[in-house]
């Protein structure tokens, strides 16, 4: 601390740095604020100094942290769904009835992708239209037949349907593969899949996943894989994602599509 500092602070005095921060706060706020939390300290810095406000980036950065404005990341996006293949495409015979009268009638299934600070983590999910509960779940570092025979497999582990239920999903690769239209037949599966690049075919999964990262995920980037999955797992929104929280009963009531 400078010698008048040290007398302004015994004196009860604002010093000069003291009497410009509080200037600063205001503005730093209102220039963040106005790019809905976007704006990292350098942008921040940038829109002051073109508003006739010098500061450094050092500055506003501190100022940040005081006032605990932290910039959003923007948002990324991954496709996966890759239709560019040469298998087999099944009907769409749900066209867009989403209604069940019981349990494992009828599945539907998609993938999303989910950012973390090592990549992309991609998450699969199989859903019973007649109570619109995850039955099967898994992640991948990779987008392919493999995830999507993981999430099968554990949605068949859990629920073990009977013959002749519906599976519905989009016309991905993963899921018109040989092996995954094997593992669908061996199972009794009637094989269902969305029109192209129609993604209303399959609302539901899209539902669940825009809900599931506005409620869930919101703004948080996991740092790794490994941590990624732990939060779909545990927190009590997504409770049912869980295979031993999933009931079996015939209690299950259906739920409808908001």
């Amino acid at each position: 601390m400078s010698r008048s500092g040290y007398y302004d602070a015994r004196s009860g005095k604002v010093s000069n740095r003291e009497a410009r921060d509080s200037l600063l706060r205001p503005k730093v706020s209102a220039v963040f604020e106005a790019s809905r939390g976007t704006n990292g300290s350098p942008r921040v810095a940038h829109e002051l100094g073109v508003s006739g406000e010098t500061v450094s980036k050092k500055k506003v950065a501190a100022l940040m942290r005081e006032e605990h404005l932290v910039a959003r990341e923007k948002k990324r996006f991954k496709a996966t769904t890759d239709s560019k293949h040469t298998d087999p495409i099944a009907p769409n015979l749900l066209a867009r009835d989403f209604s069940a009268a019981e349990k494992n009638q009828a599945w539907v299934t998609d993938v999303t992708a989910i950012w973390t600070r090592t990549g992309w983590l991609f998450l699969a999910v199989m859903l019973d239209l007649y109570s619109r509960r995850v039955v099967g779940w898994a992640t991948a570092a990779t987008n392919d037949r493999f995830l999507a025979l993981d999430a099968l497999r554990a949605a068949i582990g859990t629920r073990r349907p009977p013959r002749g239920g519906v599976h519905h999903s989009d016309r991905g690769s993963p899921f018109a593969s040989a092996d995954y239209r094997a593992e669908l037949e061996r199972f009794g599966f009637v094989a269902s899949m969305s029109r192209k690049g129609d993604c209303w075919d399959n609302a539901v999964a899209e539902s669940f996943f825009s809900t599931l990262k506005t409620e869930l995920i919101g703004r948080t980037v996991y740092e790794n894989h490994a941590t990624g999955p732990t939060p779909l797992a545990t927190t009590p929104m997504a409770s049912s994602i869980r295979p031993g929280a999933i009931p079996t009963s015939d209690t299950e009531a259906p739920s409808s599509l908001n």
